[in-house]
């Protein structure tokens, strides 16, 4: 899965010089010119990181910075830094101070992506973290208790199989009684308020009449 980069260039916005190595990278990169059109996108872009190239702005990209991890909802955020502009505390994850090169760019990028494997399951806009208990989609990011991490990891593994109620409070609760579904849909009700954008209309998980519920990521 390639990682998706929501880049922010003020100047040169048509070929800003890092981008084309981090696309032969295999990054996916997303670029708009302001903080604005960056906070519109990120519910469609759906990045794992935000790059502010305040160096291609007349700014330095703190206010921007501050503004986006208010909002981003825990997506981390790499400023690049024009020479001499080094009182930037706290305002990015990371701060790099040009020049350098495209090699150190995608070795500072690369801790601040999620992680794949074991501890990560990503199926569409949905990121699972199993060990950080969090579950992220279209920009929000979103603590779950234990049972709904293996309630949703249960639909990911099975991702567009129709489950039954019965084989989700086996394998989430490891009980076969099923007389009170009322705690499964309470639990399906705390799901769908993480991932969707109206958990009223579910677009993700969805109800299938008469037999229980189905994840279409």
């Amino acid at each position: 899965m390639r990682a998706k980069i929501l880049w922010i260039e003020g100047k040169r916005v048509d070929n800003p010089p890092f981008i084309p190595n981090l696309r032969k990278k295999g990054f996916s990169v997303e670029v708009v010119k302001t903080g604005e059109e960056a906070l519109d996108s990120l519910s469609i872009v759906d990045p794992d990181l935000i790059v502010v190239n305040s160096a291609s702005m007349r700014t330095s990209g703190k206010r921007m910075c501050r503004s986006l991890r208010e909002r981003a909802n825990g997506i981390p955020v790499l400023l690049i830094n024009a020479e001499g502009k080094l009182d930037l505390p706290n305002c990015a994850d990371v701060v790099l101070t040009l020049p350098f090169t495209s090699r150190k760019l995608v070795n500072r990028i690369n801790p601040l992506l999620p992680g794949e494997g074991k501890n990560m399951l990503h199926i569409g806009p949905i990121r699972l973290d199993l060990e950080k208990k969090r579950v992220r989609c279209q920009g929000r990011e979103t603590t779950l208790t234990p049972r709904l991490v293996c309630l949703l990891k249960v639909f990911m593994v099975h991702e567009g199989e129709a489950l039954e109620r019965k084989r989700l409070f086996s394998e989430v609760w490891n009980t076969e009684y099923t007389g009170d579904t009322r705690t499964l849909d309470v639990h399906i009700s705390w799901l769908r308020q993480a991932i969707e954008e109206d958990p009223r209309r579910p677009y993700f998980l969805k109800t299938i009449r008469g037999l229980g519920y189905r994840l279409d990521a």
